[in-house]
């Protein structure tokens, strides 16, 4: 029982992590799959067995090594020297990352709920402080409450789009795209989003005892993260091009399902970018606790003042000079995971 408990904590917290800012709103869904058409099925499938072995390899790497934290893998993978430098790029990656997440979390305060945009940003920071004193325990409890009602209102939308006279075009669904770029954008998505999960995953794997529990922890894992860009999908391929108009694509489609609905996925959107901005602040403390010997609770306030400063230049603008940048340095990272032994 107790080892089936740790299998789903790890799971939802493994799916937690991922889904982000632009999962929840559709737009990288919208971006790396569904706007490549009826490719978009296979490319799910590739992604989805990627996350599933290569998030399951790094937890277990990670307890082989009893790595502190994302910096002890990288030097495992890269050597001491590389691994350090490139410890330090994944340093700025992660707070450039962080700092979206909370611009995000801004902007659900002001189109949602008609806050101003350092109401939601302040709000965030101080929730998340009191959060992260709590530790990993608190990390896996918070996803353990968000990703069910994720998967659930996932569940929502499936049914209804199945209901509609176009819910058969995910399967037709023409694109002007390239098939190279069709299936090289499932493993550009895999490798940014594993790069930003082994903040957390590096530490969540060294912590857990059982490999039974990491290795069945990543495949429900892997399998939930594939479940819901395959509903996403599956939802938006129904409204295309129609749905490419939309800054939050899968907010547009919530909103169809009644006022109740749509008051629970602007409060999913909010938790799921609130649940992994805590996860990354989490991995970037444990990694700047390996050297400065100071408190890790000054360190967090610094991290999350780094990323209220960096915030206040906006999502748009943040995500359009930052994403394509970390695209080109995870790729070279996962490639290095995929090459290494166990």
């Amino acid at each position: 029982m107790k080892n089936a408990v740790r299998i789903m904590q790890i799971a939802f917290t493994y799916i937690g992590t991922v889904v982000g800012a632009g999962f929840a709103t559709g737009q990288e869904i919208l971006q790396f799959f569904t706007q490549y058409g009826k490719w978009a099925t296979l490319t799910i499938l590739l992604s989805t067995i990627l996350f599933i072995w290569l998030g399951t390899k790094m937890m277990i790497i990670s307890r082989k090594i009893r790595a502190k934290s994302y910096e002890d893998l990288n030097k495992h993978l890269f050597g001491p020297k590389s691994g350090g430098y490139i410890s330090i790029i994944m340093l700025f990656i992660l707070i450039g990352v962080n700092s979206i997440m909370l611009a995000g979390a801004g902007s659900v305060f002001v189109q949602h709920l008609n806050l101003h945009y350092q109401t939601g940003l302040i709000l965030t920071v101080i929730a998340s402080y009191f959060l992260l004193n709590r530790g990993m325990n608190s990390i896996m409890y918070m996803n353990s409450i968000v990703v069910p009602m994720m998967l659930t209102l996932s569940l929502l939308i499936i049914s209804n789009t199945w209901q509609m006279p176009n819910a058969d075009r995910f399967l037709t669904l023409a694109t002007d795209r390239t098939l190279t770029m069709a299936w090289l954008s499932p493993i550009l998505y895999t490798a940014f989003n594993l790069v930003m999960a082994q903040a957390v995953l590096v530490p969540l794997g060294s912590h857990t005892e059982s490999i039974s529990a990491i290795k069945w922890g990543g495949i429900l894992g892997g399998l939930g993260v594939g479940f819901m860009l395959m509903a996403a999908h599956f939802a938006m391929a129904a409204q295309m091009p129609g749905i490419m108009q939309y800054e939050i694509p899968m907010g547009s489609i919530a909103f169809e399902l009644g006022v109740i609905v749509q008051m629970i996925y602007v409060l999913l959107i909010f938790l799921e970018i609130f649940t992994t901005f805590v996860a990354d602040v989490y991995g970037v403390t444990l990694q700047l606790q390996q050297h400065l010997h100071v408190s890790p609770k000054l360190i967090a306030i610094a991290v999350m003042m780094l990323c209220f400063l960096f915030s206040q230049f906006g999502f748009s603008n943040l995500l359009s000079i930052l994403y394509p940048l970390f695209g080109f340095l995870s790729l070279l990272w996962v490639v290095k995971l995929m090459a290494v032994k166990r």
